[in-house]
């Protein structure tokens, strides 16, 4: 009798089998920023493309070097720092300086992934957290909205204007529930478009990458909240980056709970947050700070939410 040698993996419980992989669940999400990719070239035109391409290289270096320094093997073929890279980008106005796109790149990937371990142990979502450190290095910079500018819109001149949300701030409705629709407003690259970022978000859906569970209790809970204290739900749902927020950012593996009921109380809290710094704080979007918040707490969240293990009791 021969006895053939086997290649075999001994690991611990339990042992779930997928096909998919974390390369492959980047590319699903890099086509699902496609369509709204799209619409930040055809609205912001030559520079959206520089912002996105300077943001998606600084990552890159930026995890190169880190990697080389620590001598870890690299990682980026996994697609990771490209997506951390382009969300950034849809963040951030057309009109910021390059050099902070470059330098808000490099925040997002040491300080918001590769110091806690690299990709799977980060606590927070690295690009919100390079968008904050821009936004509370360069305020100026990063609230200064160019206006949409297309020729076949009729705008030929790029103008500083309010955002939809400023807007709301000061009781003012700036535009039609149509120009928030098609992305024909002012704002971030990739916040401006609500149609492109749900087409987006129903590919991921379809998909199986994400579950519909935090985007549904995200924007509903703004819906209803933002009825409750006398705000206009469909502007308020269909303004800043709640779209990029709830089907992009909340759902991050890594940075959001796994568990059924853990991710309905953390699209809930992302929704009431949005609304309340949306209403109360001194900045008109409370989508960062509230996704980056409900981070810190998923730890909490998945431990009261733990499904009951079957013949054993809770002490």
């Amino acid at each position: 009798m021969t006895l053939q040698k086997e290649n075999l993996s001994v690991s611990v419980s339990p042992h779930i089998y997928d096909k998919q992989t974390t390369g492959g669940i980047m590319r699903d999400v890099l086509i699902a920023l496609i369509p709204a990719a799209l619409a930040s070239f055809y609205f912001f035109g030559m520079r959206a493309f520089l912002v996105i391409l300077v943001s998606i290289l600084g990552c890159l270096l930026s995890e190169w070097i880190f990697q080389k320094i620590v001598k870890k093997p690299s990682s980026l073929l996994d697609g990771s720092a490209v997506l951390t890279g382009v969300l950034l980008a849809f963040c951030l106005p057309s009109s910021i300086p390059l050099y902070m796109v470059f330098i808000g790149a490099g925040v997002s990937i040491i300080i918001g992934k590769m110091v806690f371990g690299g990709l799977g142990h980060n606590i927070f979502n690295p690009a919100l957290v390079g968008r904050a450190v821009l936004l509370a290095s360069w305020p100026q910079a990063m609230t200064t909205w160019p206006a949409a500018n297309n020729i076949f819109l009729g705008m030929y001149d790029t103008v500083a204007g309010a955002t939809p949300l400023a807007g709301i701030k000061l009781g003012q409705y700036t535009a039609t529930y149509w120009d928030l629709f098609i992305g024909r407003t002012g704002g971030s690259l990739g916040e401006t478009c609500a149609v492109a970022l749900l087409i987006g978000g129903v590919y991921l859906i379809l998909r199986k990458v994400i579950s519909i569970a935090i985007p549904l209790t995200y924007i509903g809970s703004v819906y209803l909240l933002s009825s409750f204290l006398g705000i206009d739900p469909v502007y308020s749902i269909l303004s800043g980056g709640l779209f990029l927020g709830a089907f992009f950012m909340a759902t991050d593996y890594v940075t959001s709970p796994m568990t059924s009921g853990g991710k309905l109380i953390f699209g809930l809290g992302c929704g009431l947050l949005t609304v309340m710094i949306r209403k109360f704080g001194g900045y008109p979007e409370g989508v960062c700070y509230a996704i980056l918040f409900m981070n810190g707490l998923v730890p909490l969240i998945e431990r009261y939410t733990q499904p009951k293990v079957f013949g054993v009791k809770n002490k």
